[in-house]
């Protein structure tokens, strides 16, 4: 049951095999079983989700179902969800009763999926390893001494130890996609603008993306569709219809341009990773694929721009909690200045604190020039290489992560280190371009991802790119052994 794509899940629910209140069950049931070891959820909505699953079996048997009516999701605690709790990782919210809910939570309402629960994730989403977590780090279901990725490490757990069908995420740096490479899953970070973030908690306003943790590229193209959209209550979201994701997946790719950057090529990546990423290539040339040796000149500059611009919105959008209106609040305060400086400091996690700072020192008089307009200005020049490259070519290919999944603790306290895990992801986050990554080999029994970086609204050719790469291989079938 819990290795069938949504494809057959919806088949077998529209032909009355199986409802979906034994659906919903079955994968409530699976996490009572392993979630203690993972830590992949932070809260089980298990009466609500069965609620949900009874009202989709109404629906099917009134012939009003949707593709995805009747199968189980599971939701990143970034999402606001109205009468559950929604902490974002953070002790600061770790009284948080979301009173409305976010429009992805509410556009897969609709669609008739019913949500298992609020997945564990890296504090307000900053960090690459989900250690920084209020709920303590999540395991990697490959090797529970490992991390899975951040900052949607929740979510990839749980559906790589296929706790849930398929999961949302989000990924302001990468953290969609080097999850789904840490644990062996198909990722989807679609183009900013794409899917609406009212109701998702912010971290860097210009950078957040929602999107898709699943184990295929099909499972991926039918949750995006739900998603996606034009939301008049979030001013960064673009007016401009959907298509159907699904249409062009099985589209040949004889005669697509593959840019190949020879920046993610060089030092700093794995050689056994990078031998699953040429060994990729090749399947893709004898899929019809053509390789162009592109250059991404200001790849090197992603990684500090990021960290300066990610910080600085992040400590605009984090003086909200100030412990006055709504989240944590210190005991007995002595004036109101004691009051904003005792909840945010025993309530906000070190990470956060460090973002927070550097995040108001490149805002501050002085130094704004120096830091924050240069690194917009960088921004546009990595922008501007994207828009070159993609006048040669149709996708861009490379690494998801330089590295597979380390242990636990490994990098805590190396933040350069933790940085550089996402140096191939960081860049399409500034571009606002959308990108996957999809299974594409293991090290040792780990998994390794292949990135695809797509054009702006080219999710259907991303998808279509990596489902005929899923339908000549079979890394995407595979699962950890403890949970197959």
């Amino acid at each position: 049951m819990h290795n069938k794509s949504l494809t057959e899940l919806s088949a077998a629910l529209a032909s009355g095999d199986l409802s979906s209140v034994e659906l919903t069950h079955y994968f409530l049931d699976r996490i009572d079983q392993y979630d203690g070891d993972i830590n992949s959820f932070v809260t089980v909505t298990s009466e609500q989700a069965l609620a949900m699953a009874k009202q989709a079996d109404e629906q099917i048997a009134a012939g009003q179902a949707g593709k995805l009516t009747g199968i189980p999701i599971g939701q990143k605690d970034i999402f606001c969800t109205e009468g559950v709790r929604t902490a974002c990782g953070s002790k600061m919210l770790d009284n948080f009763i979301a009173p409305y809910n976010a429009t992805v939570i509410d556009k897969l309402g609709a669609a008739g999926m019913p949500m298992l629960g609020k997945l564990n994730m890296d504090e307000f989403a900053m960090g690459s390893s989900n250690e920084t977590s209020f709920y303590g780090a999540v395991k990697n279901p490959w090797d529970l001494d490992r991390i899975p990725g951040g900052s949607s490490g929740g979510s990839a757990a749980a559906v790589a130890a296929r706790l849930t069908p398929v999961a949302t995420a989000t990924d302001t740096g990468g953290s969609i996609r080097q999850p789904a490479s840490m644990c062996g899953l198909t990722g989807i970070k679609p183009t900013y603008g794409r899917v609406s973030r009212w109701g998702m908690i912010a971290f860097a306003s210009s950078l957040d993306q929602a999107g898709v943790l699943a184990r295929s590229a099909e499972d991926c193209a039918l949750v995006l569709g739900e998603m996606a959209g034009f939301d008049e209550k979030d001013s960064t979201s673009v007016d401009r219809d959907v298509p159907d994701y699904t249409a062009d997946l099985a589209e040949p790719l004889k005669g697509l341009k593959v840019g190949l950057p020879k920046e993610y090529f060089g030092e700093g990546l794995d050689s056994a990773v990078e031998k699953n990423i040429q060994d990729a290539i090749e399947e893709y040339k004898k899929l019809g694929a053509e390789m162009v040796e592109i250059s991404l000149p200001n790849t090197h500059l992603a990684i500090p721009a990021y960290y300066v611009i990610a910080p600085a919105e992040c400590s605009s959008n984090l003086s909200r909690f100030d412990g006055v209106r709504y989240g944590y609040r210190c005991e007995d305060p002595k004036d109101l200045t004691d009051m904003y400086e005792r909840s945010r400091g025993e309530a906000f996690g070190s990470e956060v604190k460090n973002r927070i700072m550097i995040g108001a020192y490149t805002l501050s008089a002085g130094y704004y020039d120096a830091y924050y307009l240069k690194a917009q200005k960088i921004r546009r020049l990595i922008s501007d290489d994207f828009k070159a490259a993609f006048e040669k070519v149709d996708v861009i290919m490379g690494p998801t992560s330089p590295v597979t999944a380390f242990k636990l603790g490994e990098k805590k306290d190396d933040p350069v280190s933790m940085y550089l895990s996402d140096i191939y992801t960081i860049a399409l986050n500034l571009a606002g371009l959308p990108g996957m990554s999809i299974p594409a080999g293991q090290v040792e029994g780990l998994p390794v991802g292949l990135q695809i970086i797509g054009n702006y609204f080219e999710e259907s050719k991303l998808l279509n790119v990596a489902h005929q790469f899923q339908q000549a291989t079979d890394w995407h079938t595979q699962s950890p052994a403890d949970y197959q």
